[in-house]
């Protein structure tokens, strides 16, 4: 089974061409090596996601040709424990730090301004 098709069916991508531009673009490493989309998989395999921010280390269980719901997903992977645990202490330190331009949108508004010139002067 293709590689690409695989992360879309195992839902670490929303669209096939995603996995696929993921894929090229070496966020998706096959037992420590980087790969190309079309690479057949096999049950067994290691496989290295980075996806934004996440990252997973996975080992393949099963094989799927249709992308079913989440909880058929989960059945075609499972993850290693050492990724979970960082993975999960990656969503608990975001959790508690703030982004600094977390409340920065866009341009600032004429009474954003207003406050910005009042606290210069």
């Amino acid at each position: 089974m293709r590689l690409d098709k695989w992360l879309w069916a195992a839902r670490f991508f929303k669209t096939r061409s995603l996995a696929t531009d993921a894929v090229s673009g070496g966020k998706i490493k096959l037992n420590g090596a980087p790969t190309k989309p079309a690479r057949e998989i096999k049950a067994g395999d290691r496989l290295d996601i980075f996806n934004g921010d996440t990252r997973w280390e996975v080992i393949v269980l099963a094989l799927s040709e249709k992308r079913g719901p989440a909880s058929e997903a989960r059945l075609l992977y499972e993850e290693t424990a050492e990724s979970r645990a960082a993975r999960e202490a990656e969503q608990m330190r975001r959790k508690f730090e703030v982004e600094p331009a977390a409340d920065i949108h866009g341009r600032p508004t004429k009474r954003d301004r207003r406050q910005m010139d009042r606290f210069s002067r």
